[in-house]
């Protein structure tokens, strides 16, 4: 009976969900998890939510709840540490974000935020670290690459950036361009 129960929960939010209507979808999960308190499902989807209609204390919080009942889940780290990031809590994010990519070392997004943390932080010879794993992990978006060289530019490394920018031509021409303009470091087509 109690799976039907979630399964219904889960088809109405989605239902829900599917008409624009978050605060209804999320109050249903709160009103679950009355009845299901350690529900993971119920948990991570309500803090979603929180964190989607700007609620980011309380994602936080419910997001750290369900870290206590699933501890070794890597994209449960990676959800509480970009809330963090969110809020401003950069070192609280940092830390979050590093045991994401220990638990789930693969996941790219993971490896991103903590170098957006990192960067935050001032701690660019990490942050670079942690980019150049995002880009491997996910080579064809320009979010990693951007922020690299960026970091290049802030370290002063221009040579470095400039091979990114040529790299970012090759597939990103607008995202090369964008980094041309911010930061003066021009790259020729035939260079």
């Amino acid at each position: 009976m109690q799976s039907l129960r979630r399964r219904g929960v889960k088809w109405t939010a989605l239902a829900l969900l599917v008409a624009g209507r978050r605060e209804s979808a999320l109050a249903l999960f709160e009103s679950a998890l009355a009845e299901f308190p350690s529900d993971p499902y119920f948990l991570a989807s309500k803090g979603h939510l929180q964190a989607q209609l700007g609620k980011r204390r309380a994602a936080a919080q419910t997001l750290k709840q369900l870290l206590e009942i699933e501890p070794t889940d890597g994209k449960h780290w990676f959800n509480y540490g970009f809330v963090l990031e969110e809020l401003g809590d950069y070192e609280q994010s940092e830390a979050a974000l590093r045991r994401a990519t220990e638990l789930a070392p693969e996941l790219d997004r993971a490896w991103y935020g903590l170098g957006l943390a990192l960067i935050r932080l001032e701690r660019f010879d990490e942050a670079v670290v942690a980019l150049k794993k995002n880009t491997q992990l996910q080579p064809m978006s320009p979010y990693g690459w951007y922020q690299l060289a960026r970091v290049h530019v802030d370290r002063h490394e221009p040579d470095e950036a400039r091979k990114i920018i040529r790299h970012l031509k090759k597939f990103e021409p607008k995202v090369a361009a964008q980094l041309e303009r911010e930061t003066g470091i021009f790259v020729s087509p035939a260079s």
